[in-house]
Formats: C-alpha cells, sequence, structure tokens
C-alpha cells in the first residue's frame, strides 16, 4: 500500500486557462490540467508508449483502417454518469464538429485526418473506428480526445465533466481548484486537492517554491533551476522536449524554393553559439525535424555542421556569389527568445553575404494564421510541438495534403514514404519508413533545424521523486 494522500497540493504554472478541452493544442499547461479531468481512450505512460486507459484493449485488422476499442465497463464520471459507448461517440462528434474552433491556427485538425470515418457502437461497450484512409498512428490522434459524458457535452466549455482523478471545485483565469474523485477507476491519487496557480513570472514561480508556497513548479529556466538547488529546501528536475525551435523556409517561391539556398542557411548557423546565448545552453541541437523522443527519429542523421565556407560555395552555385536578401518574419513571443534569435542569425548569415529584413508581428494569432495561410516571406520563425510523428509528417511535410503548416516543400519520394508508413502495422517496419523519410527531409533542408528546449521543473520536498513524462504533462496518477 502507497501513502495517504496529502490534503492538498499546489502547482505553479505560467497559465491555468483551460478552454474547450476539445480543440487542439500542444500547451503543456493546458493538457496537465485536462490529464487530471480527463481520462482519453488511451494515454501515453512515461516513456510515451501507449497504454490502456478508457478502452481496456483494442485491435486493427490488416488493412490500417478498421479499429475496434474495448471499452472499461463500470467508469463513472464526476455527474455520476456510467462509460459507455454512447459517449465516446457523441464526444468524437464533437471534436469533429467543424464548429470547434482551435487555438493559433489550430482548427479542424482532428477533421482533417478523421473527418471521413465512420465511428459506430458495437454493443454497449465498444467502438468501432472505420477511417477513411490507412492509419496506423491512429493513437496519436487518440490520446489528445478526452471523453466526457454525452450529457454534459452541451455545457462545455463553461462546465467540465470527466473521469479522471479530480473534478473541478473551481475555475477561475488564476485559479484552478480541483478534488478528488472517489469514484476514480485508475488507482492512488497524491492529494485529496489540487490548487493550480497562475504566476506568469517564472522567478515568482522559483520563489513561491522555495518559500514552500508551492509543490510543483514548472517553465524554469537555468537561472530559477539554479536558485531551486541552491535553496535547500527543493529539487530541480529536467527532461529532454519534444519541441523543435525551427524557421520555416517557403519552399514555393523565392530564394528559398531552392534546396542549395536552404542547405546553406543551415550550415551558415553556429548553432551552439545561438543555443549558448538565447537559451543559456539549456537546449539541443536539432538534425532534422523530429527529437529523439519522437517515434522515426534517427540518431544517425548528422546535424547540419557549422560551415560558413561550404555555405557560401551553394549560395554561389544556387546564383548568388554577388549577395542575396532575405526577409525574415518573427513573432515576439512563442518563442520568447525570437528576437534574439534574428538577431544571431541576422549576424551570422552576413558573414555568408546574405542581408536580412526582420519584419516583426505583436498579435501571435494573427502571425499563426499568416503561416497557416502560406503568406510567409522568405522564412519564419515557428515551434513543432506535436509529439506525433504522424502529425508533423501530415501537417507540415506531405506535399498532397498541403497541410495547416505545409509552406511548399515537395518530394514526392517523401509523400510515398508517409503513405506508406500510414499502411504499415508493423511497428518496427514502420519506424524504419519514417527514418528514411527523415533523412531525405534533412537532405532537403526542409526547415532551418535550430535546438530542442530543454524542459525544467522544481520540485518541492512533499513531491520528491516526482517525474515528468515524455510530453511534459504534470500527471500525478
Amino acid at each position: 500500500m502507497g501513502s495517504p494522500p496529502l490534503d492538498q497540493l499546489t502547482i505553479l504554472q505560467s497559465s491555468v486557462r483551460l478552454g474547450d478541452p476539445h480543440t487542439v493544442s500542444d500547451s503543456a499547461n493546458r493538457n496537465s490540467l485536462i490529464a487530471a479531468i480527463y481520462d482519453s481512450l488511451v494515454s501515453r505512460n512515461m516513456t510515451g508508449s501507449y497504454v490502456p486507459c478508457l478502452a481496456e484493449s483494442w485491435s486493427v485488422e490488416g488493412d490500417a483502417m478498421t479499429w475496434v476499442f474495448d471499452l472499461r465497463q463500470k467508469v463513472s464520471f464526476h455527474n455520476g454518469d456510467v462509460l459507455t459507448a454512447s459517449d465516446v461517440l457523441a464526444t468524437m462528434g464533437r471534436v469533429l464538429d467543424p464548429a470547434i474552433g482551435g487555438a493559433f491556427g489550430t482548427q479542424g485538425v482532428f477533421a482533417s485526418y478523421l473527418g471521413d470515418s465512420v465511428i459506430e457502437a458495437e454493443g454497449k461497450y465498444s467502438v468501432k473506428i472505420l477511417t477513411g484512409e490507412p492509419m496506423a498512428d491512429l493513437l496519436d490522434l487518440l490520446v489528445n480526445v478526452p471523453i466526457a459524458p454525452e450529457s454534459a457535452l452541451k455545457d462545455l466549455p463553461e462546465s467540465y465533466v470527466g473521469s479522471g482523478p479530480y473534478r473541478v471545485s473551481e475555475m477561475g483565469d488564476d485559479l484552478v481548484v480541483l478534488d478528488a474523485f472517489p469514484e476514480y477507476w485508475g488507482g492512488q491519487i497524491p492529494a485529496q486537492r489540487l490548487h493550480w496557480r497562475a504566476v506568469r513570472d517564472p522567478q515568482e514561480r522559483a520563489s513561491a517554491l522555495i518559500e514552500g508556497r508551492g509543490d510543483l513548479a514548472s517553465g524554469l529556466s537555468p537561472e530559477e533551476v539554479k536558485a531551486v538547488e541552491a535553496s535547500g529546501s527543493a529539487t530541480a528536475v529536467w527532461r529532454d522536449s519534444n519541441l523543435c525551435i525551427i524557421f520555416m523556409f517557403n519552399a514555393s517561391s523565392g530564394v528559398c524554393s531552392d534546396s542549395r539556398v536552404r542547405r546553406a542557411l543551415n550550415l551558415a548557423l553556429d548553432k551552439n553559439a545561438i543555443i549558448s546565448e538565447a537559451v543559456g545552453g539549456a537546449a539541443k541541437p536539432l538534425n532534422g525535424i523530429f527529437t529523439p523522443l519522437h517515434f522515426g527519429y534517427d540518431p544517425d542523421t548528422p546535424v547540419y555542421p557549422y560551415n560558413p565556407e561550404q555555405a557560401r560555395s551553394l549560395l554561389a552555385e544556387a546564383g548568388y556569389s554577388d549577395g542575396m536578401r532575405l526577409v525574415m518574419d518573427i513573432p515576439t513571443r512563442m518563442p520568447d527568445e525570437a528576437r534574439k534569435l534574428a538577431q544571431m542569425m541576422t549576424e551570422m548569415y552576413s558573414e555568408v553575404g546574405v542581408s536580412v529584413e526582420v519584419k516583426e508581428y505583436e498579435d501571435r494569432q494573427a502571425y499563426a494564421e499568416m503561416v497557416r495561410a502560406k503568406k510567409i516571406n522568405d522564412l519564419c520563425c515557428f515551434d513543432s510541438s506535436p509529439l506525433s510523428t504522424f502529425r508533423v509528417m501530415r501537417e507540415k511535410v506531405h506535399s498532397g495534403i498541403k497541410g495547416p503548416w505545409w509552406e511548399g516543400y515537395t518530394n514526392v519520394e517523401v509523400d510515398a514514404l508517409i503513405e506508406r508508413a500510414e499502411a504499415t502495422l508493423d511497428e518496427s517496419l514502420r519506424r524504419r519508413i519514417y527514418r528514411l523519410a527523415y533523412r531525405m527531409i534533412r537532405d532537403d533542408a526542409l526547415w532551418v533545424f535550430l535546438y530542442s528546449p530543454v524542459r525544467f521543473w522544481g520540485v518541492g520536498p512533499r513531491l520528491r521523486g516526482w517525474r515528468p513524462g515524455n510530453d511534459g504533462v504534470i500527471r500525478f496518477t
């Protein structure tokens, strides 16, 4: 038997706004709250592998299109309803409703995958999903669909009812209070009550943790980590993230439609210097479109080296021996270091004869919509945040789909590999196919591959031993 639950734990993060749980977002802050209130059909364990959740088992036919999920029985929702297939069908219907919006250009993401699927009950406790095309990575999507009771869907997003370990007691912009759900099906919880507090300044989060006014603080910088470790009253934990900080090229028109130019613009950057100055060394250089946490990542693919001489040679070969001009788009936040990145890249590009005009955008939502509309200049600062390899390939790479974050890149061999992977259920073979595509995409220099940040948390004495999962989401069960 484990220790009895504590009376209360306090979690400090930059935001506690939940919004609509069925809109797509890769925000760890928001997804941590969702994970406490809701369950999905399947979930990820601490290493990122898929494990049963509301579906105790599942099967898929050889066509990679026909999936059956067998539900747990006697699972209670916070309002007293008991889980059946009808709740799953109703939830999926809401998720795929075109009226459901999205944050920062993510509206319609699930509908783009499953809009032509047939989802039906196979009895009271079984759900069949027949996808419109082979989808070997369907679980990548379902892990992000919180299941709610059919009777409570009409009250979203004002009222939150799930089957997770905690139910909502109080919901505000700066404080969310969750109380333990006595009928929770999934095992022991750490505390009877959770206070999630919005503390926007990371220094204040670290100070509150050190002073005992919090038990867990997320989103700390290396500077705050030093203070936490020096305090003696708390400790710090870290984990490599699945986030990729990149610059997307306009590969459909202009100078960056030439892969030689794109490769040159990668070779002209001293990424170690950029990581050291822009994020205090708390990042790992990217060798392609994925991080080591992504399925299909290839550890043998080399990072583009810092080689200004080779960059100048490639530019000359592309017809720019007398210099070249770039127009670079950047937001003023998300990533917050975008201005610093633009400054350093401008200086490094000048060394190989490339002049840069930087255009800044204050409205982050409008910036995302501009990128989605494919109206960027030569390159734009962005991030790639899904842990799903399938989503990255489909939304950002495949030229036949032209997904929301595709910016003109075309390689029919890569497209064919992506389609082959999605028809391949054998995991080891699918990984090899993705790796082949990964190497091609890297060699084509789809983006400026910069770095993947390291995530830091501060942990108080009552939570010693807590560790984050692969996706950076705070979970306690």
